[in-house]
């Protein structure tokens, strides 16, 4: 399994089922760096999003891509689907894998949609797919939010995978990470926030609080590419050092691809 750190939320997760190749987009976000509003609404430390470029061979994951999943994309969570990635995903007709809340939201956009129930485990490219609730959020500010669903996904001949989508670490989601351990995880740790209100994803403490209950691989993203993330890359990896979990916690650049098997990882910057 290869994972690149697209900007953001958004990855390719590249695979060989049966034969043929499969790479999975997730969280699309193709707007061009500060094409967008910032998110920070009550302090004058703004800047317009995103903050900064795709990977220059943009074109070249594009074309590696053949099915997206979708954490969340209502309520104008642009930063997981945009503008540009909804009429790239049209115009490509490329299949879209959604929970049953934005199926219809993403339809109305003229996507092919295949919705997915969130009470089921589903078979998904000859393995399966279960959705895990996600916290986007609490009080207040997760009132304005849109709640949606991680993906656990069990592919054939590939290590176990759990993309937590935008959620803070909640009891919940502790408790599936104790009960599957899933092979690798890939969960944001921006500590996002509107000045108001508390974090609305994992910041730095929830993301090392994961390092110490997963056992197995970790990648943080959600980093250095909106106005209202604070956490810096460099703040985890500092985490990460003190700890001794170079081996197993991973932070990627944009543009950075870790393979990943059951036997042995490695990074490789592209």
């Amino acid at each position: 399994m290869k994972i690149t750190q697209i900007r953001n939320a958004t990855i390719l997760i590249e695979t060989i089922i049966e034969g043929k190749q499969q790479g999975i987009l997730v969280d699309p976000m193709f707007a061009p760096k500060e094409a967008i509003p910032s998110l920070k609404y009550v302090t004058r430390s703004k800047r317009r999003n995103p903050l900064v470029e795709l990977p220059s061979d943009m074109d070249e994951l594009k074309s590696r891509v053949t099915c997206c999943l979708i954490t969340h994309c209502q309520k104008g969570h642009f930063d997981h689907l945009d503008r540009a990635a909804s009429k790239w995903l049209r115009e490509n007709n490329i299949p879209v894998y959604c929970s049953a809340q934005d199926s219809a939201f993403l339809r109305n956009k003229g996507l092919a949609v295949h919705s997915l129930d969130p009470s089921l485990e589903s078979t998904f490219l000859k393995g399966s797919i279960e959705l895990v609730p996600c916290l986007h959020g609490e009080g207040f500010i997760g009132k304005m939010m849109a709640h949606g669903f991680g993906y656990h996904l069990q592919l054939p001949n590939e290590p176990s995978l759990y993309v937590t989508g935008d959620t803070i670490l909640t009891q919940a989601v502790k408790e599936f990470v104790n009960r599957t351990q899933p092979d690798t995880i890939v969960l944001p740790a921006g500590g996002a926030n509107f000045d108001l209100g508390g974090d609305i994803i994992m910041g730095l403490p929830e993301a090392i609080e994961m390092g110490e209950i997963a056992e197995g691989k970790l990648v943080a993203n959600h980093l250095e590419s909106l106005d209202h993330c604070p956490v810096s890359r460099q703040s985890i990896r500092s985490e990460i050092r003190v700890r001794g979990w170079e081996h197993r916690f991973f932070v990627p650049e944009d543009g950075e691809s870790i393979f990943f098997n059951q036997l042995e990882l490695k990074c490789v910057e592209q």
